[in-house]
């Protein structure tokens, strides 16, 4: 089974999407749990069963990250993971963080073109609008990274790709500007830190708030295997765009194993070991951990 959400003694549960729960506390004002579950999703399900140690592992990359990014404001409250208020129930799974005001977008940046973008480009020969140079592969890399935004939607709905414009009708055209300058700012400097280590991020998503003064902040989880692609650089220089260091080997099964209809199939032992192995590999491979 997949693993439950967790009671979290002084602690409500107000939200738990497909990876992570949020909880609040009146006795911690202005703050909220983030924790971090086992769960893996793909195509917009949960599936069954989830990835063990992934929540550590995923915590345990973001905040990584976070420290990267010392130049942009994150959600992150007093010391994060490691504050005593977090109870021992979520330890190394959770972070402290300040609450925001969320914006209903997944700020995607491309630096390469797979996935839904190839699909789409296919098609169009653009990407949510971003008009492309024709003759491209799937797996090039594209000649500058591209903002690709999409609505996060309701979970159970599909998250849906729309255009620049479409931010600006949604959010205003001020904070749009500042969502799609800081996410391409954040992917530049994270490819360049992957680069040394021999890692491409080939695209990643972000998601942000306001505080209470209005600055837009870096939230929830951040360059993890979740939310990013990764690849092996010597791999990729050989001719292989497969080998990711994320959920692909789960999207690669579910694809050849499910039409797409009704419940998932559980993923079978060896899959969920193999996703474990590759979470862990990149983690060793970026942080020397």
């Amino acid at each position: 089974m997949t693993d439950p959400v967790t009671t979290v003694d002084g602690w409500k549960l107000t939200y738990s999407g497909k990876v992570r729960d949020l909880y609040t506390s009146p006795s911690v004002p202005g703050r909220a749990l983030v924790v971090a579950s086992d769960r893996v999703s793909a195509f917009d399900h949960v599936l069954e069963p989830g990835i063990p140690g992934k929540g550590e592992l995923l915590t345990k990359l973001s905040m990584w990250w976070f420290d990267q990014l010392v130049d942009v404001p994150n959600h992150l409250a007093a010391d994060g993971p490691h504050d005593p208020l977090i109870p021992p129930a979520v330890a190394g799974r959770a972070m402290l963080v300040n609450r925001l005001e969320m914006f209903p977008i997944e700020c995607v940046v491309r630096g390469y073109l797979v996935g839904s973008g190839w699909a789409e480009y296919q098609s169009t020969q653009s990407v949510c609008g971003v008009a492309l140079p024709a003759g491209l592969s799937a797996g090039d890399r594209l000649p500058e990274p591209i903002y690709t935004p999409a609505w996060k939607a309701p979970l159970g709905q599909h998250d849906e790709n729309i255009t620049f414009e479409r931010t600006v009708e949604l959010v205003g055209a001020k904070a749009a500007t500042s969502l799609r300058d800081l996410s391409l700012h954040i992917f530049a400097r994270a490819s360049v830190i992957a680069e040394t280590r021999g890692i491409i991020l080939a695209d990643t998503k972000f998601e942000f708030g306001a505080d209470a003064e209005g600055t837009i902040t870096l939230a929830d989880e951040v360059l993890t295997s979740d939310s990013s692609r990764y690849w092996d650089a010597d791999l990729y220089a050989d001719g292989n765009r497969t080998a990711s260091f994320d959920k692909q080997i789960v999207r690669d099964w579910l694809s050849a194993n499910w039409n797409s209809e009704g419940t998932p199939p559980a993923l079978p032992p060896q899959v969920v070991a193999r996703t474990s192995e590759r979470y862990r590999e990149l983690i060793q491979r970026l942080t020397g951990q």
